[in-house]
């Protein structure tokens, strides 16, 4: 799941600089600058939606090693 959502993220955030890149050339300055930041923050939720699944990766060997040792 997690990686469907950073993958969609990283596609949005490509998308959204490019047209701000288009806008900017057309001289069209302040959609261009709300463009490139909604692309930034999409950037950013796919940093933080890798983040999240490498945390929780490393979370789940020590889980089961907790589990084991209670047996």
């Amino acid at each position: 799941m997690t990686m469907t959502l950073e993958r969609i993220f990283t596609i949005l955030s490509g998308l959204l600089l490019l047209i701000a890149l288009v806008l900017l050339w057309r001289n069209n300055l302040s959609v261009a600058f709300v463009i490139a930041a909604l692309g930034v923050v999409a950037w950013f939720l796919s940093y933080r939606a890798q983040l999240r699944a490498k945390i929780a990766a490393a979370d789940a060997p020590i889980e089961r090693n907790d589990e084991i040792d209670e047996d």
